[in-house]
């Protein structure tokens, strides 16, 4: 396993579109342990394959503790999604105060439909159908914008994307 890198903004391959996963090759497989690795090592939640310069509908989330430490403290819940599919989104939204791994250290109040419906295959390669809610629905919403080339600052006004980008832009320079 490998940590990969990740795209940060204003990266242009973050705005491409990813194409299906033809098949569940040892390839595939790999990226996904990769993928995991890569999520729990940021630290994240949801991971994209585009945010790893792989464009490819497929994405990891862990909306749990995270993996057990060496203590076996905490829990992991690690799911994977190939080719998800959204449906039937709720006409209620909710508000998550969202960030990205590709927008490093900067989070924003979101809008998204409270429930959608879910179609994707698994790691197992196990078709999956299943209305999801809360930060299970928020999270699979934000991370399937990755893979049609949309960040979350891409939902926020011009003003408050504006007001992320500078605050990220300073923080890159004050690193430097």
């Amino acid at each position: 396993m490998a940590i990969l890198p990740i795209l940060e903004v204003p990266d242009p391959r973050l705005r491409r579109i990813s194409t299906p996963v033809d098949a569940l090759t040892d390839e595939v497989r790999t990226l996904i342990a990769d993928m995991f690795e890569t999520m729990y090592a940021a630290p994240g939640i949801g991971l994209a394959a585009a945010q790893v310069d792989v464009p490819l509908r497929l994405l990891v989330m862990d909306i749990s503790d995270g993996p057990p430490d060496a203590e076996g403290k905490g829990t992991s819940n690690p799911r994977v999604f190939i080719n998800p599919e959204l449906s039937e989104p709720a006409d209620d939204w909710t508000v998550y105060n969202e960030g990205c791994l590709s927008v490093p250290d900067q989070y924003a109040d979101v809008e998204r439909p409270a429930t959608v419906r879910a179609r994707w295959m698994d790691e197992h390669g196990e078709q999956h159908d299943a209305v999801l809610e809360g930060l299970l629905a928020t999270c699979l919403q934000h991370e399937m914008d990755h893979l049609n080339g949309v960040l979350f600052i891409d939902h926020l006004s011009r003003l408050k994307r504006d007001m992320v980008l500078k605050k990220l832009d300073k923080l890159r320079r004050s690193a430097a």
